[in-house]
């Protein structure tokens, strides 16, 4: 098993000046071209974040640039995730109950009904992260709450359109240090390397000592990561100093991002971007 490293100074990705003030939980994807869609609005209120800001850029070792802004429909916007699938763009993004846009170009985006099926109340609130399987099929991770504490559940798909729920991935046990009502494990982003996955995962209570405290869970079944802070339970791999990070790759090389609200991140409401390393 390797242990991934922030290994470069945090450097500009994305900074918003149109649409918001800042950007928070983000997807990145590429088609051709590299694409940014994030949570962002100018109050630097959650309950005030009801579109999505959209960058677009050649390369990730420039600053991209503001497109427009998407998914303006008059309701909460969070945390998108964007994944192709058969020459089609999928956004998922909440707060619950979890929804979907379709897109053939990046920049028209349709509502899309989509269905889950046997997950438990409040166990999908926020944060989805979606994973292609390397067998095939898709695991979509959500933020939410398991019999009072934090969680993150996992539901499986074939299409995209019809989830079922699966379980928890990582659920938290008595001694947890963080037990939001909200739920602490935001965020989740999984990467599958040389047969491990490992779960990012910011675990906060956003609070400004923990906004920045990206937990590494690692094991070869992403379906289950385990229970934290249970006797003999689930440890992290390593942290890491950022906010609801994206993990990516260009031409061979490794990269993460970091993001938040002004007051909060040290990013001052930019999205940046390190190289990372595994040893």
């Amino acid at each position: 098993m390797q242990i991934p490293h922030i290994a470069s100074e945090w450097r500009t990705l994305f900074h918003p000046r149109r649409f918001g003030r800042y950007v928070n939980d983000h997807t990145l994807y590429f088609d051709g071209k590299w694409h940014l869609i994030g949570i962002t609005s100018r109050a630097g209120k959650p309950n005030k974040e009801r579109y999505f800001v959209h960058a677009v850029g050649d390369s990730l070792q420039r600053p991209m640039r503001e497109w427009c802004k998407v998914i303006d429909t008059g309701t909460l916007a969070w945390a998108p995730c964007v994944i192709e699938h058969g020459g089609l763009y999928y956004m998922f993004y909440g707060p619950s109950p979890t929804k979907l846009a379709v897109s053939f170009d990046s920049g028209d985006w349709f509502g899309q009904e989509v269905f889950l099926r046997g997950n438990p109340p409040m166990a999908c609130h926020r944060d989805h992260f979606v994973l292609r399987r390397p067998g095939g099929g898709f695991v979509m991770y959500v933020s939410g709450v398991h019999a009072g504490k934090s969680a993150i559940s996992c539901l499986v798909s074939d299409d995209l359109l019809h989830w079922d729920f699966h379980g928890f991935a990582l659920t938290s046990g008595e001694a947890a240090p963080l037990n939001p009502s909200w739920g602490a494990f935001e965020s989740p982003f999984v990467v599958e390397k040389d047969g491990v996955f490992y779960l990012f995962t910011t675990y906060t209570d956003c609070s400004k000592p923990t906004y920045h405290d990206t937990l590494v869970f690692a094991g070869g079944d992403p379906l289950s990561f385990g229970c934290y802070g249970a006797p003999g339970g689930a440890q992290p791999v390593t942290r890491l100093r950022c906010h609801a990070p994206e993990v990516v790759r260009e031409n061979g090389n490794w990269y993460i991002t970091t993001c938040g609200w002004r007051g909060s991140s040290f990013a001052k409401g930019e999205v940046q971007i390190a190289a990372l390393d595994w040893k």
